[in-house]
């Protein structure tokens, strides 16, 4: 009989986007039944006496016991910079709480960021006479921005967004590359080679014809 080897999943780390983390991290208690002591938390101590204040007890205990499992993945989960200020919290949802109102808000203020940034990657475009490393590097710190605001961006989207916004002396390599390349295995490395090449080429042959038209006056 084959042996069937089940990965346990790993535990979310935070990285600074609140509701990324916290989506993942409720996903990941509930795939471990754990998500209500987040939720509801340890229930009230109820008066002594009877047995059902002792089922009430022994509800309460093991209650105690799962929180202080949750409480040790959020510790794993959450930098020791970031647990130091939690300490007092004595519940999993005590500190879920917490987290929530500490990051919540700026995670709102890089949300409404990201979109200003957004905007303005969507409406970059080069220049005329801007030189294809001053595009490439004024294209990349946008992006680079955008993805410590959270975008998920990879080369195909950056690739793209240059291809359609080169200057119109660029027509004739931009189709190039676009007929001769996968652009979805193309790196941003191989499209601005591409581009300084042909801007060499475009920068040497005006040398030439300057040189050849001074040639011809005398």
């Amino acid at each position: 009989m084959a042996e069937t080897n089940f990965v346990q999943p790993a535990i979310p780390r935070f990285d600074g986007h609140y509701d990324h983390w916290a989506m993942l991290m409720e996903n990941f208690l509930r795939s471990k039944e754990y998500w209500h002591m987040v939720e509801i938390g340890i229930p009230a101590a109820a008066a002594e006496g009877g047995e059902e204040i002792e089922a009430q007890r022994k509800l309460r205990e093991d209650a105690k016991l799962k929180d202080l499992k949750v409480k040790n993945y959020l510790f794993q989960a959450i930098d020791r910079t970031i647990v130091e200020t939690i300490l007092n919290k004595e519940t999993a949802k005590g500190i879920w709480d917490s987290m929530r109102q500490k990051f919540q808000g700026s995670t709102k203020v890089k949300r409404a960021q990201l979109q200003t940034l957004r905007r303005e990657f969507e409406v970059l475009g080069m220049r005329e006479g801007e030189k294809v490393n001053e595009y490439f590097a004024c294209t990349l710190t946008v992006a680079n921005k955008m993805k410590g605001h959270g975008e998920r961006m990879g080369d195909l989207v950056i690739v793209e967004k240059i291809l359609r916004s080169m200057t119109r002396k660029y027509d004739y390599v931009v189709c190039l590359i676009e007929e001769s390349n996968d652009l979805t295995t193309m790196t941003i490395d191989e499209l601005q080679s591409s581009f300084l090449v042909h801007e060499q080429r475009m920068h040497a042959h005006w040398k030439f014809s300057d040189f050849f038209h001074k040639d011809e006056k005398f």
